[in-house]
């Protein structure tokens, strides 16, 4: 799978075992990509974080999540659009966690949202089928927005040796 790579890969030896070296983002990409659930940060307006478990697809660079348009999520991303997701495993001595941040981005083009529809579905069944209407997905309570994040930095840590990897990227969005 083709895929933009970093600008920049550091290993931060503080938090790695001697033995460890940067992990690899096309092995993070994969991670992502696979990965069925993801933990979502925003800050609400009063500045209080704001954290809630969601599915995700990765799809053109970017991680893309959906939330209903008055969930807290959502309110909180009309006023801040800066978010960090996480993924990885429960785990203390195997797998790697992983943790973006960028900003969400909402996807409105129709085109691009059928696309990411069928995304859903293929990764998540036919319980996550959406329609596309009005720049969102139409689901069973109204619309859907999408939002895209491009990672801006991302954070792999790597349980086995011990390891954290720090992948920096250009400026883009999805």
């Amino acid at each position: 799978m083709a895929h933009k790579e970093p600008a920049d890969t550091h290993l931060d030896p503080r938090y790695s075992d001697p033995r460890a070296v940067a992990g690899s983002w096309a092995e993070a990409v994969t991670r992502l990509t696979e990965a069925e659930i993801f933990w979502l940060t925003t800050v609400r307006p009063d500045g209080r974080p704001h954290v809630t478990p969601l599915l995700a697809v990765w799809w053109r660079d970017a991680l893309y999540f959906s939330s209903g348009e008055r969930e807290r999520k959502v309110l909180n991303l009309n006023e801040n659009r800066e978010v960090v997701l996480t993924t990885g495993t429960n785990t203390l001595g195997e797998g790697q966690d992983l943790v973006i941040e960028g900003e969400a981005v909402q996807e409105t083009d129709e085109a691009r949202l059928g696309e990411l529809a069928a995304l859903w579905e293929r990764k998540y069944g036919s319980d996550w089928h959406f329609e596309v209407h009005d720049g969102a997905f139409k689901g069973k309570w109204g619309p859907v927005p999408v939002f895209g994040v491009a990672p801006r930095t991302a954070f792999g840590f790597a349980k086995a040796p011990y390891s954290q990897t720090r992948w920096r990227f250009a400026r883009r969005r999805p």
